[in-house]
C-alpha cells in the first residue's frame, strides 16, 4: 500500500533537501547550463542557496501560506527557489507560459499571489496592467532590481546560507498550486498538498526502486522536484520547455552520455525526436536504466525502438496519470513493445497498466454532468467502457478558487472523494487499463458512441500511418466519423494524391474490424498540439476545422 500522508512535523517536502546535504553534502544535486557551460551544485550547495532564499524572503515579508508565482526558467535558482519557499512554507504557483498572455494573465488573476518572481519584463507588465497584478504586494526580479521590484533573488543569494529548517506543515496544508497547460479544457490550477507530496514519493520509489542514487535528465522541470526525495541528481537538458517537439535530438542523446544519466521522465513528443536520431547515428543510450515516457499516449512502436537503445536490463515505462493525480498506473514497456502491442493495434485502445498499490481505480457510465456523491450503481458494467475515476493519497482534493472545476471533477464518497480524470477507459480480463480517449473527445453518432484511440492505433497499423486522429462532423448524436491524418508535403501537392492516399486508407478501413465506422479521410499539413507537451492533439479546433472542410 503507498504511504499514509505524514505527520505534521514532518510533511514539509523541503526537508529532504538538508536531510541529503546531511548525507552526502558533495554529491551532485543539480546541474543546468548557464552562460558559460554548465553549472552544477553539490547538495550542499543547493540547501545553503535554498536555505538563504527562503531566509531572504522571509527578511522581505513572505510567510507561511503566502502565494508566489514564480516565473523563473527550470535550472539551478528555480530548483532553489521553490524549494526556498517550501521551506518557508509559502506556495510556488508554477503557471506555464506556453499558455499564452490571456491564459496566464487569467490565472494570475484567479490566484491572486501576494508575491511575484520573475524577470523585469514581467514586473514592467506588471506596472503597466496594475489590475491583472491586484494582489501583488511583493516583486523579485531574476537578474538586476529595477524600479518596478522590491529585491533581487541574486541579492538574496548572498545571505547567511546556514540551513533554514523547515517549518511544519501539517499534511493538509497547501504546498504548491500547479497549472494544468489547458490542453483538453480551460487552464485549471491544481491545488497540492504536503501530504499529497510526501505520498507521491511514496509510489515513485516503490515503482521506480532504481532510481536512488542516479541522475535524472529532467526533460520535465517538474518531476525534477522530487529529486531530492528521491535521492536523485537532476540535470536540465539544453532544451525550451515550453516547447518539447522542437529539441535538438543529438544534443539530448550526448547530454545523456555526458552526464551518465540513468533516467528520464519526459514528454512522447521529445523521445519521437531523440530515438530515430539515435537510431539513425549508431548511437546508444547506454547509461538510462529507467525511461519514462509520459503527457499523453505512447504508441507500441515508439516504446519498443526506446527499449532497444537503453542499457541492457533497462526497462521503458509509460506511467499514467495527470497533474491532478500522478502516478495511478504503468506498465512495463517490454510488455507494450510485444504481446499488448498486437491487441492495440487490433483497437483495444492504449494500454496503460495495472493501478499501482495504494491506487483505486474505476470506471463509471459515461456522464457530462457533475455528480455530487458517490454511489455502487454509478459504475459501468465490467467489459464496458466508461470514464475513469481515481482515489488515493496522491489525488488532489480541489483546484485553486474554481468551485464549478472541483464540482465537476470531484465525486464525495463519505470522507474520500473520488477524482473524474476525464479520460475514457476500459479494464481487460487481466486488469489491465486501456485508455480510450478523452470523454470530451468521443464521438456521438447515430449508432452510437465511439472512441477514438482504439481506432486510431489500429487504422495506423493497418494503413502504415504517421499521426491521425477520428473527429465527429455535424452535431452530437449525428457525428459523422473522419480520420484526420497529418500528411507529408507529397501527399499535399496535388488533389489527385490525396484522394489516392484517401482511398486506399479507406480500404484498408473497410479490411479492419475496429476501422470501418471511418467515413472519410482529410489531411492537415500540422495538427494543433498541446503546449505542455506537444504530443496530445487538440481535438477540438481540429474538429471545427475538419467541419470547415466538409459542411
Amino acid at each position: 500500500m503507498a504511504p499514509a500522508p505524514a505527520s505534521t512535523a514532518s510533511s514539509n517536502v523541503a526537508r529532504f533537501v538538508a536531510q541529503r546535504a546531511r548525507e552526502a553534502p558533495d554529491r551532485l544535486a543539480v546541474a543546468a547550463l548557464g552562460r558559460q557551460g554548465y553549472e552544477r551544485w553539490t547538495r550542499r550547495e543547493l540547501e545553503e542557496h535554498a536555505s538563504r532564499l527562503a531566509r531572504g524572503l522571509a527578511a522581505l515579508g513572505l510567510g507561511p501560506g503566502d502565494r508566489a508565482c514564480v516565473f523563473v526558467r527550470p535550472g539551478l535558482l528555480w530548483t532553489a527557489l521553490v524549494h526556498g519557499l517550501f521551506k518557508l512554507g509559502a506556495v510556488p504557483v508554477l503557471i506555464d507560459p506556453g499558455m499564452g498572455r490571456a491564459g496566464v494573465l487569467g490565472a494570475i488573476r484567479r490566484v491572486a499571489p501576494r508575491a511575484l518572481i520573475g524577470v523585469w519584463q514581467l514586473h514592467l507588465a506588471r506596472s503597466l496592467s496594475r489590475k491583472d497584478f491586484g494582489s501583488v504586494e511583493l516583486a523579485i526580479s531574476v537578474g538586476p532590481s529595477g524600479p518596478f521590484c522590491d529585491g533581487a533573488l541574486e541579492d538574496l543569494l548572498s545571505g547567511d546560507g546556514r540551513e533554514f529548517e523547515a517549518l511544519p506543515r501539517a499534511a493538509r496544508d497547501t504546498a504548491a498550486i500547479l497549472f494544468t497547460s489547458g490542453s483538453t479544457g480551460p487552464a485549471k490550477g491544481v491545488v497540492y498538498e504536503h501530504g499529497m507530496f510526501e505520498a507521491q514519493v511514496g509510489l515513485l520509489r516503490a515503482a521506480y526502486p532504481d532510481l536512488a542514487g542516479g541522475v535524472d535528465l529532467a526533460c520535465f522541470p517538474l518531476f525534477a522536484l522530487f529529486g531530492p526525495a528521491l535521492e536523485l541528481a537532476s540535470v536540465f537538458p539544453p532544451m525550451d520547455f515550453s516547447h518539447p517537439a522542437r529539441c535538438d535530438p543529438g544534443l539530448m542523446a550526448r547530454t545523456i552520455d555526458a552526464w551518465g544519466a540513468t533516467s528520464s521522465f519526459g514528454s512522447p513528443a521529445i523521445w519521437r525526436r531523440v530515438v530515430p536520431w539515435c537510431e539513425g547515428h549508431g548511437a546508444r543510450l547506454q547509461s538510462l536504466r529507467t525511461l519514462m515516457i509520459a503527457g499523453a499516449p505512447v504508441e507500441s512502436e515508439l516504446v519498443r525502438r526506446a527499449q532497444a537503445l537503453i542499457a541492457p536490463g533497462g526497462a521503458v515505462f509509460t506511467p499514467y496519470g495527470a497533474t491532478e493525480s500522478l502516478p495511478l498506473a504503468q506498465e512495463d514497456g517490454r510488455l507494450l513493445a510485444t504481446e499488448l502491442a498486437a491487441r492495440a493495434q487490433a483497437g483495444e485502445g492504449t494500454c496503460v497498466g495495472r493501478p499501482l498499490s495504494g491506487v483505486e481505480i474505476r470506471l463509471i457510465r459515461i456522464e457530462d454532468g457533475p455528480i455530487l456523491r458517490w454511489s455502487e450503481d454509478l459504475r459501468a458494467a465490467p467489459g464496458e467502457a466508461g470514464e475513469i475515476c481515481v482515489r488515493g493519497p496522491n489525488v488532489t482534493r480541489q483546484y485553486a478558487f474554481d468551485e464549478p472545476a472541483t464540482a465537476a471533477a470531484k465525486i464525495a464518497d463519505g470522507d474520500t472523494f473520488w477524482h473524474r480524470v476525464g479520460d475514457l477507459g476500459r479494464f481487460d480480463r487481466d486488469g489491465r487499463l486501456w485508455f480510450l480517449g478523452r470523454k470530451a473527445h468521443r464521438l456521438e453518432t447515430g449508432s452510437g458512441p465511439l472512441f477514438p484511440v482504439g481506432i486510431e492505433n489500429a487504422i495506423r497499423a493497418a494503413a502504415q500511418l504517421g499521426r491521425c486522429a477520428l473527429v465527429g462532423v455535424g452535431p452530437r448524436g449525428a457525428e459523422m466519423p473522419i480520420l484526420v491524418v497529418e500528411a507529408d508535403r507529397r501527399t499535399l501537392r496535388s488533389r489527385r494524391a490525396e484522394e489516392a492516399r484517401a482511398s486506399e486508407i479507406l480500404r484498408r478501413a473497410s479490411e479492419t474490424a475496429a476501422c470501418r465506422a471511418i467515413r472519410g479521410v482529410l489531411f492537415h499539413p500540422s495538427f494543433p498540439l498541446d503546449v505542455r507537451h506537444q504530443a496530445k492533439i487538440d481535438r477540438t479546433a481540429l474538429k471545427h476545422w475538419a467541419e470547415a472542410e466538409i459542411l
